[in-house]
């Protein structure tokens, strides 16, 4: 599956996008996997309070299903305007 990063997240891990093999079956999986990656990953999801995330296109949280998924974003909380 694609692994998107947007803002600060895409700044602490290096990468706008990758492609990722996976057997996580959850969001918080996928994010205990790229946590265990490297110290950048870490710090990236260090405080899953600061993120908000998208599952193919569509916001849900973390305990969200990705098997099947194409896509998994991550982002920090946007503000109107």
């Amino acid at each position: 599956m694609d692994v998107l990063y947007f803002a600060w997240v895409r700044e602490r891990i290096g990468v706008p996008k990758e492609a990722v093999e996976t057997d996580a079956k959850t969001v918080t999986d996928l994010v205990a996997e790229l946590r265990s990656r490297e110290e950048r990953y870490e710090a990236a999801f260090a405080d899953l309070s600061a993120l908000r995330v998208a599952v193919d296109q569509e916001l849900t949280d973390f305990d969200a299903s990705i098997e099947g998924a194409r896509e998994v974003a991550f982002f920090p909380p946007m503000t109107g305007g």
